[in-house]
């Protein structure tokens, strides 16, 4: 179900996972290990994009994702 509440709570998987992984993740990766789905991800990422807790950097033709 996407609202408020699930989208949160996979905003903190995606913050976990780059946490723990100590440096960027590309966006393939970062799916792998927190398991979600390709649109729960992108929600969860606006979200922490729009709290200005992500860089984002082109990669080749992929996306790579970090905290701030």
């Amino acid at each position: 179900m996407m609202n408020e509440e699930n989208i949160g709570t996979w905003a903190g998987l995606i913050w976990n996972a780059l946490n723990d992984a100590k440096k960027g993740l590309n966006l393939k990766d970062l799916r792998k290990v927190t398991k979600l789905k390709v649109n729960e991800m992108h929600l969860a990422l606006g979200w922490l994009a729009k709290e200005g807790k992500l860089n984002f950097k082109e990669v080749k033709d992929d996306i790579q994702v970090a905290l701030r």
